[in-house]
């Protein structure tokens, strides 16, 4: 007897993706799923979604979320309220975390996105390559700066370096625990050391 298959991350980001464009929900795929799509590829198990919905509307998108899909916890709406992450399952089993966008930079995210066609032919919204390293470097966490490094690697010379160093000076003073533009430059010089 065959193992059963894990459940598939990428056929969950679908059927969120679905719901979400359904709903007129600007949205990018981040995380384990995009660093496959333009770094190295590695396992996840779980999807990452930043979504732009207006102040006015955060309830209902809330609400209507997790009528949509399981919660991860039972009182998942106050908990997004609180942290702004709503926490749900596909229908698959994969937990997704929903991250509301805050105005500003996360709208140029969302303008800068790319949709891409994933097996069976379904298209989704990716956050862009430098958006990307820059949530990447923002995060800080050795497996981040692992991502950035592949990255870096497998987009050489289709990195738009000027936009990510701005960015990463402005988050710099926001993001004190560590030095989120040197991440960034010591992935950039690791390249043309190697």
């Amino acid at each position: 007897m065959m193992p059963d298959k894990p459940p598939s991350p990428i056929e969950a980001a679908v059927e969120v993706a679905a719901f979400l464009e359904s709903a007129g929900v600007p949205y990018v795929i981040i995380g384990g799923l995009a660093v496959q799509h333009w770094g190295e590829p590695r396992s996840t198990r779980d999807v990452d979604i930043t979504v732009m919905v207006p102040m006015e509307s955060v309830d209902t998108f809330l609400q209507q979320a997790a009528l949509r899909f399981q919660t991860r916890l039972p009182d998942a709406v106050d908990f997004a309220r609180r942290s702004r992450v709503l926490l749900l399952q596909a229908g698959n089993g994969v937990p997704v975390d929903v991250s509301l966008g805050i105005p500003g930079y996360e709208e140029e995210v969302m303008g800068r996105a790319v949709t891409v066609e994933w097996p069976g032919g379904k298209t989704v919204r990716i956050i862009g390559c430098e958006d990307l390293i820059i949530h990447k470097c923002v995060a800080g966490r050795p497996r981040d700066l692992e991502d950035v490094r592949g990255i870096l690697q497998r987009q050489q010379g289709r990195v738009d370096i000027p936009y990510i160093r701005r960015w990463l000076q402005e988050f710099a003073a926001l993001v004190p625990e560590h030095d989120v533009a040197g991440h960034f430059e010591e992935a950039l010089a690791s390249l043309r050391t190697d």
